[in-house]
């Protein structure tokens, strides 16, 4: 007695998969009992398929079963059984179905198979000393990456579908037994529940993860380096890895987070305290700067030395513009050459963003339409905006927002402001932990690791911010 027609069902599949140029299927026949190979010749590994499929089926003597086939002949990895209605969604994922006509069982063999890149240094977390690796858009590469350096029972992986037409594969990723369980039910369920046709990057799922998507400001992390992931995992976070992206969430999510750096952990503690009050320093310089100039050039001009009253007199004396007109018009333009820079090819990127800024800028000033001192106010924001390039999108629109606050309030503007952003921070949280830990609100236990970094065997718990199950790190 046939449990299938093979051929129908092959036709089925065809039909199924719109006679897509890729579909292949492949027959095998002894006697009476025939089997067919179902797959999508794009995304499976053909020398493997021949080597571990169906070349032991031809050698094999004998009388085919559905178990023989199991246990026996084939001799893939990856051999599990399969209900009929799995029979499209098991071809899209780069196995092989086997379709016999002596069992109503169905096989489903993983042979899947395509091109990925190498892990290497990514371009965006650079480090001095330290590992190189990176995560690809592979995911069960930047599995293999977690798990060489987390060789530990309790790592969990929990694999979701998200997007009815692409079924992109979300990686939920926790220590059990350190991360809160509260957190990791809470991301589940958001990821859960999202409704979309298709997801394409781990920036996708981001938004759907934000307790307030609206907010200008960060609420998930996001990083290429596995070494940063693991340490994070270590210390009670929840790590989100989709496929076909290289950028790996981690949640939650605090402030202090961007001004620590890979750089950090793999160099001398005091150095590394150094480079943070540096980042600080930058972050405010770059927030500020441009407003701050304004607001003394037009309303608290007194309060500058008289030699640099001067100067500015001497430079701005001519414009065309008002001092208001000529910061916002300086900045424009930066930001112009920044957004060009990024979408020209590689060796004409460099060339337009530094001599296209140089040129302009200098040109700009001889033909007296700006003054020196508002383009080397805005440059050494724009500048500065780079010591923390993970909060470079946010800081961009504060500069713009302090601009106006600046030049149209002065500086009780600029503080106002300053004021108004620091308490809505001071009111946010990412996954019930304060935006501002370990400062606002203070947590002594987490200041090992803050802005003032404590050598690494002070620091023997984790942090108490992310609400782990387990305090002490043993």
């Amino acid at each position: 007695m046939s449990y299938f027609n093979v051929e129908k069902k092959v036709k089925e599949v065809k039909t199924a998969l719109n006679e897509s140029v890729d579909f292949s299927y492949r027959y095998f026949k002894r006697g009476n009992q025939k089997l067919a190979f179902i797959y999508l010749k794009s995304i499976i590994d053909g020398q493997l398929f021949s080597s571990a499929v169906y070349f032991p089926l031809q050698t094999f003597e004998g009388e085919l079963s559905i178990d023989k086939l199991k246990n026996d002949i084939l001799k893939a990895i990856d051999i599990k059984e399969v209900k009929e209605m799995d029979i499209i969604k098991e071809v899209l994922d780069g196995r092989v179905v086997v379709v016999t006509n002596f069992s109503k069982k169905l096989l489903s063999i993983d042979l899947l198979k395509f091109p990925t890149r190498a892990p290497t240094e990514p371009p965006t977390s650079p480090v001095i000393q330290g590992p190189r690796e990176g995560f690809v858009e592979d995911m069960q590469t930047n599995i293999t990456l977690l798990r060489r350096r987390l060789k530990s029972k309790d790592l969990v992986i929990d694999v979701l579908r998200v997007g009815s037409q692409t079924q992109t594969k979300v990686c939920i990723t926790y220590l059990k037994g350190i991360a809160n369980k509260k957190i990791v039910k809470e991301v589940t369920d958001k990821i859960k529940k999202i409704k979309t046709d298709g997801v394409l990057d781990s920036y996708n799922i981001l938004v759907y993860l934000e307790n307030r998507p609206e907010s200008l400001f960060k609420q998930v992390g996001n990083t290429e380096k596995p070494d940063i992931v693991t340490s994070k995992l270590l210390e009670g976070k929840v790590a989100v890895i989709v496929d076909n992206s290289p950028i790996v969430l981690t949640i939650p999510f605090i402030f202090i987070e961007d001004l620590q750096n890979s750089n950090d952990y793999y160099t001398n503690h005091h150095y590394s305290s150094f480079v943070r009050v540096i980042r600080l320093l930058g972050l405010l310089i770059a927030l500020i700067a441009p407003g701050f100039y304004l607001a003394l050039q037009l309303y608290h001009y007194n309060i500058l030395p008289l030699n640099f009253l001067i100067t500015i007199a001497d430079t701005t004396q001519g414009l065309p513009f008002t001092p208001f007109l000529e910061i916002l018009f300086i900045f424009l333009l930066f930001q112009i050459l920044y957004e060009v820079s990024l979408r020209l090819p590689s060796y004409l990127g460099l060339a337009t963003s530094v001599v296209g800024a140089l040129i302009l800028g200098d040109t700009g000033v001889k033909a007296g339409l700006i003054s020196p001192p508002g383009v080397i106010i805005v440059a050494l924001s724009k500048i500065a905006l780079y010591t923390i390039p993970e909060q470079a999108p946010q800081i961009t629109v504060l500069q713009l927002l302090f601009i106006v606050l600046g030049g149209s309030l002065g500086l009780i503007g600029l503080i106002s402001g300053l004021v108004y952003i620091i308490n809505y921070l001071n009111n946010y949280d990412s996954f019930c932990t304060p935006y501002l830990a370990p400062y606002s609100p203070r947590i002594p236990q987490d200041l090992k690791d803050a802005i003032l970094v404590d050598p690494i065997y002070f620091q023997r718990y984790r942090p108490k911010s992310f609400s782990p199950e387990k305090k002490e790190r043993v």
